[in-house]
């Protein structure tokens, strides 16, 4: 029964929404007879970007702030822990290894350890008098015993002992490569019991120690890091430390953006997710007023809002620390003002529809500054810009208003100033911190020194050769068309324990992608039926986003 709730929920869904919109099509439609309903039946619809901008009213208040603080509540809830090791040992090459003392002998079972910065791996070494060491052989399948690879870090591992250590007293623990940190130890017997901290003893590191009230019963995604969070959780925490970026095949301000929720509740599963989470709910009231802009229905803004906020992939990615969302909320707000600039009276003042086109400008620079994604919206950004001037152009034509040549230079400018100058000083910008890094100094003229731009067009010539050349498969690999149907839902995190299992997917909501779909399609036919513009606007929005992927084969 419950496998076929999956297929009938949603479809039962899309017909409640289709006669929705019919209904809605109906009321709005002018009554046979009426004026109104001759001049539409007598004369061709003309394409025209003069529409009212409806503004927010007293009655939207309620539904904008009850949706946005329901999804608030459940998108922050079990996001991560609050706490996690915050103290870790650096070995360098004056302390690269430690030894820990057990107040008597035991018989280890298994090592649970939290590893922090830097990759590479640990020998391990047991003794019973601190002058006979044995070397504890890996697992069968594990080149080391205690492993600290790239895609393991900020997580609780485990490292199981195979060697027969019954008189073991004496723990020496090496780093392959130096610096490496590690944060938390938890040492425990054959039997599973953890041995207490008062009966171990280590003054070469006692971080190893001080925390073990973090040691879980199980390591869970409350407690680690998982997917792509490895890249862009632990980038954003070298940004915060200062210390060379691990992965740099993305512009940095997403990453950036990361590191506030580091700063404000540390290195933490919570706080490297808080920014993101923050992020996914604030897009609800921005869609709202949107939505409201365009339809003036407080219905439709709240329907739409709602329907965002049940969408699964949402849900999903926002609540993991990576850079995605920042791309998405940024493209939504730089298109929110877009359509307030396109659709202002060519007629009025000129200075007053450029706050809306600064904006527009600004907030695309922003979202260029966190994943190239965005550069794709600036595509649909440039069409709609030209479509507005073009129209503008026939506007002032048709009505005989003189002056087109002046607004039209002065456009041109103040568009190249908010779309290509601004925008390149905050790409440039977000790069101070990598700056930082390489030993520059904003003190001593940095923003002034070839070497910081010399560094910047580095990395651009390093991302672009990366994902041209990426081949990047994996069992979980989806082509385009597959994304509309949900053909292939993509695996982020996947856990069992005891015969259990915890795992997360990301994949859209049928309701609203399937039924998206079918909106899309109906938007063409507005389009060339009605000559639509508002129709065409959401249209240019979906293929600016969707159309590059239709070219990319990895």
């Amino acid at each position: 029964m419950v496998q076929y709730l999956t297929l009938v929920f949603p479809a039962v869904t899309l017909v409640c929404l289709f006669m929705f919109f019919r209904y809605y099509l109906k009321v709005t439609q002018p009554l046979a007879g009426t004026t109104e309903w001759i001049t539409r039946i007598v004369n061709k619809p003309k394409f025209t970007l003069l529409h009212r901008r409806h503004p927010m009213e007293r009655r939207d208040i309620l539904p904008v702030i009850v949706i946005t603080l329901i999804y608030a509540a459940v998108a922050f809830f079990k996001l991560g822990n609050l706490t996690a090791p915050q103290s870790f040992f650096r070995f360098t090459d004056e302390k690269s290894s430690v030894t820990v003392k057990l107040a008597q002998p035991v018989d280890i079972g298994k090592i649970m350890y939290y590893s922090g910065l830097w990759v590479g791996y640990y020998t391990l070494e047991f003794s019973g008098d601190g002058a006979n060491w044995e070397e504890q052989l890996p697992a069968e399948g594990k080149e080391h015993s205690m492993n600290q690879p790239h895609s393991d870090l900020f997580k609780w591992l485990y490292a199981n002992i195979n060697s027969d250590n019954t008189a073991t007293q004496y723990i020496r623990i090496t780093a392959s490569r130096k610096p490496m940190e590690l944060g938390e130890l938890a040492i425990y017997d054959k039997n599973g019991v953890l041995i207490p901290p008062d009966a171990i003893s280590c003054s070469d590191a006692p971080q190893l120690f001080d925390e073990q009230h973090e040691i879980p019963d199980k390591p869970t995604y409350m407690t680690n890091m998982y997917f792509d969070e490895i890249y862009h959780g632990r980038t954003a925490y070298e940004h915060l430390n200062n210390i060379a970026p691990y992965e740099t095949t993305h512009p940095p301000l997403g990453k950036l953006i990361i590191s506030i929720g580091i700063g404000l509740f540390g290195m933490v599963p919570f706080g490297w997710r808080f920014m993101g989470t923050l992020f996914g709910v604030l897009m609800l009231p921005i869609l709202y007023i949107f939505l409201k802009n365009m339809f003036g229905k407080t219905v439709i803004a709240a329907c739409g809002t709602v329907l965002f906020a049940f969408d699964f992939m949402h849900y999903v990615q926002t609540r993991i620390a990576t850079i995605d969302t920042y791309g998405v909320f940024f493209i939504l707000v730089s298109y929110f003002f877009m359509y307030r600039y396109i659709t202002r009276d060519p007629e009025e003042a000129f200075n007053k529809s450029l706050p809306s086109l600064a904006l527009a400008g600004l907030f695309f620079g922003i979202g260029c500054a966190c994943k190239w994604i965005v550069i794709y919206a600036g595509a649909g950004l440039l069409a709609l810009y030209i479509v507005r001037l073009i129209w503008c152009y026939k506007y002032y034509k048709d009505n005989e208003i003189s002056g087109f040549g002046g607004f039209f230079v002065s456009t041109l400018v103040c568009t190249f100033t908010f779309f290509i100058v601004i925008p390149s000083i905050v790409y440039c910008l977000s790069y101070i911190p990598n700056g930082l890094a390489a030993g520059m100094e904003i003190s001593e003229g940095m923003l002034w020194d070839p070497r910081f731009y010399q560094l910047i067009l580095n990395n651009q010539t390093f991302m672009f050769g990366y994902h041209a050349k990426l081949e990047a498969t994996h069992s979980y690999s989806s082509v385009w068309w597959q994304w509309i149907t949900n053909g292939r839902p993509i695996l982020y995190y996947l856990e069992s324990w005891d015969g259990l299992r915890s795992s997360f997917a990301s994949f859209g909501n049928p309701v609203v992608w399937w039924g998206g779909f079918l909106a899309i399609l109906s938007m063409v036919y507005q389009v060339f039926k009605f000559r639509d513009s508002k129709a065409f606007f959401i249209l240019v929005g979906y293929l600016a986003q969707f159309v590059p992927w239709l070219i990319i084969t990895r």
